[in-house]
């Protein structure tokens, strides 16, 4: 019988492109200063009557300045945000991705939606000007794994790559993916995290026909309340969020920083559902436990919760359930807050952005807040570090992911010592 002995895996780099900053930094300064990425949608015709009228929109970003413009006629939205966002995870790490054993490296990166403004495009064409007209990039484009194939050839990653489209779980699953490849000695980097593009016509009001969005048109920058008994749905955004995890030794080796270090990987289902959540968190409640058992931890030694917190009635009820469920007393010790109060809920790109922020928080000792909180909903009595930033040293901390069908998943970094 085989003996594994499991590897140490650090973090080396970060990217980020969201509706709150267009790199990794000004994200992170943008969370901590409670910013809001919210607005009125403008990448499409809104004239008809939408139910819902807002969104977290990555705008202004310079994708010339990474991408030639030539390679981005060949990819989706979400694509491009997520070549973009694995780019400058790549520069910050200072890998040399031209030396070494290629075959040693690969790519985890997920989406929950893929490529649909790709497909409703297509399917416009189809409809108004007939089969022929249809854009030969079309496939290539629509794939959900096609980001991660573009980053594998940009980068030479010729090891495992992979797309895990596990709806808003998908990002944390793929860095858990990622993770697990290099403790089992399978890999020594990984680029792993999410990428999503769905602010689309379709996308938007299929979840408004669902009543799962936020209907608070007049007031964008209010309408992510998470945990706030008035929150009335989440709020749909766009961007990546990537991150390079690196073997302890081989990062050591190269004199590479070091963020943080990730220790568990938790994830579950909840067997429930297909669109609501397990009502008392049973699935988020066992996705935490099984990480903090896969990271030798006892509860008490998280000190924050990067949470999934949509600001929908259902699913923060849920997770809050499922924290006081496993952490007992420590609940009210430990700091909880949802980032997605600033960016909206960015689909399978959410774990990703969500693990740079909590790789963040434990690096720098600080909790972004959870801005738009001013009436806790009843039972709602946790730290939910409301408004404003709190500084804390950390030395563990969770990230949170949970999607449609039941997919929940927990990440656990710690403060890195050496």
């Amino acid at each position: 019988m085989r003996t594994v002995q499991l590897r140490r895996v650090v973090v080396t780099g970060i990217g980020a492109l969201t509706d709150v900053g267009h790199t990794a930094p000004a994200t992170w300064e943008s969370l901590l200063a409670g910013r809001s990425g919210i607005d009125t949608i403008s990448g499409f015709d809104q004239s008809i009557d939408w139910v819902c009228r807002i969104g977290g929109e990555v705008r202004g970003v310079n994708l010339d300045a990474v991408i030639d413009p030539r390679e981005q006629k060949r990819m989706d939205r979400f694509c491009l945000f997520g070549v973009y966002a694995a780019s400058e995870a790549a520069q910050d790490c200072g890998f040399d991705f031209k030396s070494g054993d290629p075959w040693r490296r690969g790519v985890a990166i997920g989406s929950g939606i893929g490529g649909i403004g790709t497909i409703e495009i297509g399917y416009r064409t189809l409809v108004q000007t007939g089969p022929s007209k249809i854009n030969p990039f079309t496939v290539p484009k629509l794939m959900a794994n096609s980001c991660a194939g573009h980053v594998s050839i940009r980068f030479n990653l010729k090891g495992s790559n992979t797309c895990t489209a596990t709806a808003c779980a998908s990002g944390s699953h793929s860095i858990g993916a990622a993770f697990r490849a290099i403790q089992l000695d399978e890999a020594d980097l990984m680029i792993a995290g999410g990428a999503e593009g769905a602010c689309t016509p379709l996308c938007l009001s299929s979840f408004a026909a669902m009543k799962a969005l936020s209907t608070r048109n007049d007031e964008p920058t209010k309408a992510s309340r998470p945990f706030d008994r008035d929150r009335d749905g989440f709020v749909m955004s766009e961007g990546a969020g990537i991150i390079v995890l690196e073997e302890l030794g081989h990062a050591k080796a190269r004199g590479a920083k070091i963020y943080a270090e990730l220790v568990g990987y938790g994830s579950s289902g909840d067997a429930s559902h297909i669109a609501a959540p397990d009502p008392q968190g049973a699935g988020a409640r066992h996705a935490m436990a099984m990480a903090l058992r896969d990271a030798g931890l006892n509860a008490d030694q998280i000190g924050y919760i990067n949470a999934h917190g949509t600001s929908t009635p259902l699913g923060d009820a849920a997770e809050v359930s499922a924290v006081k469920s496993l952490f007992g007393a420590h609940a009210f010790a430990l700091a909880m807050s949802s980032t997605k109060s600033c960016t909206g809920h960015a689909l399978g790109a959410a774990g990703g952005i969500e693990s740079v922020a909590t790789v963040l928080a434990v690096r720098d000792g600080v909790m972004p807040p959870t801005i738009n909180l001013d009436s806790p909903d009843d039972g709602f009595d946790l730290d939910f570090v409301a408004h404003a930033a709190k500084e804390r040293r950390l030395t563990h901390a969770i990230n949170n992911s949970f999607g449609f069908g039941g997919h929940n998943t927990s990440l656990v970094f710690a403060r890195f010592g050496g």
